[in-house]
C-alpha cells in the first residue's frame, strides 16, 4: 500500500544496455549506398574515319563558341606584351562580332538575318578581316603561331568528345528519360522541337 501511486526510478547504471548498432552500415543486406551512381566519360576514340569526321562537324557546330574563345584568349595573351595596336584592333573586331551575335539573338524571327544572310559567311568575313588587320599591324607571326598551336588542340578535342548534347539521365520518380538541352542551338532546331511538342 505504501507504493500506491508512486513510481520507482531505475538508476541509469542498472539499465540493461542494448547492443550497439553502427549507423554507418546499411540497414539491410540488399541496400547498396551507391547503386544509382553511374560514371560517364564523354571522351573516347571513334572507330572509323567517317565517325571521326561526323563527330568533328557536330562538335564544331555545337562547341564552336568555346573553341573560338579558347583561340581568342591565347591570341589575346600573346599580343599583350608588345603589340598594343593589334590588341586594340582585336578588341574592336570582338566587339563587332558580339554586336552581330546580339542582333541575331534580338531578332530570332528575322528572315533576312537567319535565312537570306548565312551567319557562317558573316563569321568567316569577320575572321578574315581580323586576320588581315593583325597581319597589317605586324602581328602576323603571333597570329600564325597561335593558330598552328591551338587548332590541333581544338581538332583533337572535337574528335575525342563523344557527345556534346546527347546526355540523358533518369529521374528519381521513374524510369522516364529526359535529355539536357545543348548550350547552343540553331533557330531551325528550336522550330523543329516546337513542332514536335505541338
Amino acid at each position: 500500500m505504501a507504493n500506491l501511486g508512486t513510481t520507482h526510478r531505475i538508476p541509469a547504471s542498472s539499465k540493461t544496455s542494448s547492443p550497439t548498432t553502427n549507423t554507418s552500415e546499411p540497414k539491410g543486406p540488399n541496400e547498396k549506398p551507391y547503386a544509382d551512381f553511374k560514371f560517364y566519360c564523354p571522351i573516347n576514340i571513334p572507330l572509323t574515319a567517317e565517325a571521326a569526321a561526323s563527330r568533328i562537324i557536330r562538335n564544331l557546330g555545337n562547341l564552336g563558341l568555346y573553341y573560338t574563345l579558347f583561340i581568342w584568349i591565347i591570341l589575346f595573351i600573346t599580343l599583350i606584351p608588345c603589340r598594343k595596336v593589334s590588341l586594340i584592333l582585336l578588341v574592336i573586331m570582338t566587339y563587332v562580332t558580339t554586336l552581330y551575335c546580339l542582333l541575331l539573338r534580338a531578332c530570332p524571327n528575322s528572315v533576312l538575318l537567319h535565312r537570306i544572310i548565312d551567319k557562317r559567311i558573316i563569321f568567316s568575313l569577320l575572321f578574315i578581316a581580323t586576320a588581315i588587320q593583325l597581319i597589317l599591324t605586324g602581328a602576323g607571326i603571333h597570329f600564325a603561331v597561335t593558330m598552328t598551336s591551338s587548332v590541333p588542340v581544338v581538332l583533337l578535342h572535337a574528335v575525342l568528345w563523344a557527345s556534346s548534347c546527347e546526355f540523358a539521365y533518369e529521374t528519381e520518380e521513374g524510369s522516364r528519360k529526359e535529355e539536357l538541352a545543348p548550350l547552343t542551338s540553331d533557330h531551325n532546331d528550336i522550330e523543329a522541337q516546337n513542332s514536335d511538342v505541338v
